[in-house]
């Protein structure tokens, strides 16, 4: 059985007459990279500052490592790192500069030596000299991922680490929170509004909206769910549809066009739903399939 590392059940969290979270719980085990995703405004980064107890929760309970914040505070605490919104540096100080002075304030003894290692092992191999307020974004993200690592965490936080980025920024911060969990064995918390971003990090996740979290799972069992919306453009709608429904018991379509229809249908069926149609001279010119758990997201982000 998996070690959880977070357990929180039925969290809210008000600011007067406003309930930023009212209705959250999910379970993190040792070794997960786990998507905390929802849209902008959904709760999220409350319920992360709920987990640093940089905030008081006003119900419910949150457990960090099998204890409770109220007796064991510090000693949870110095298993985390973690990364808010954005990490702040001293501008006119260099790189290395910066994680010493970390370092020495999070308590943790920090040789030069693994200072460079940190820094080798973000990317930023050569530039521990260099000052920070000539760091573009992405380095400076990456720098915050090397400051969380000083006192050697079991567990990292990182709210929207890659919100900002260009592509390659972006593409940059997915495989150091990779190598993190392969690599030096991080339980990971990430959060994120992008189901594509979760989809290729995260191997579980959960999804809030309004502060109240909807659905927990396995990233891929539940982004590879049996039934799917299928979208075709066909050279012959009126032909396919009548064979599709002799073919495909109960299986309801919806004519978008004149030449455009959507049905839903169990992943397995599809090949031989395009094979049916061009054995019946019937050309598909696009299939787009579309799980349900993507309609479900996008219908949470534009409510």
């Amino acid at each position: 059985m998996s070690e959880v590392v977070i357990k929180v059940e039925k969290l809210a969290k008000n600011f007067g007459s406003f309930e930023a979270v009212r209705d959250v719980s999910f379970t993190v085990n040792k070794g997960d990279v786990f998507g905390f995703l929802g849209p902008n405004g959904a709760g999220k980064s409350t319920t992360i500052r709920c987990l640093l107890s940089l905030i008081r929760l006003n119900a419910g309970t949150i457990q960090m490592f099998g204890k409770s914040y109220a007796t064991h505070r510090n000693e949870i605490l110095s298993k985390i790192g973690s990364i808010i919104e954005k990490p702040d540096f001293y501008n006119y100080l260099s790189a290395q500069k910066n994680l010493e002075i970390f370092a020495r304030i999070s308590g943790a003894t920090v040789s030069t030596k693994e200072i460079h290692e940190m820094l080798e092992f973000v990317g930023l191999g050569g530039r521990g000299k260099d000052k920070t307020k000539g760091f573009s974004h992405g380095m400076k993200q990456r720098l915050g991922i090397a400051q969380t690592l000083l006192h050697k965490p079991e567990l990292i936080i990182l709210d929207e680490p890659t919100t900002g980025l260009d592509p390659q920024g972006i593409i940059e911060i997915r495989n150091l929170i990779l190598r993190l969990k392969n690599e030096q064995n991080k339980t990971i918390l990430l959060s994120s509004h992008q189901l594509s971003e979760i989809e290729l990090i995260a191997n579980r996740m959960v999804i809030i909206t309004k502060g109240k979290s909807l659905v927990e799972g396995n990233v891929q069992e539940l982004l590879n769910a049996q039934e799917l919306t299928v979208r075709l453009e066909l050279s012959d709608v009126n032909k396919a549809i009548p064979l599709i429904q002799q073919h495909f018991a109960n299986v309801e379509i919806t004519r978008i066009n004149e030449v455009e229809i959507s049905l839903s249908i169990e992943k397995q069926q599809v090949p031989h739903l395009n094979k049916m149609l061009g054995d019946n001279n019937i050309l598909v010119y696009a299939l787009e399939p579309k799980r349900k758990l993507e309609d479900f997201f996008m219908k949470i982000v534009q409510s």
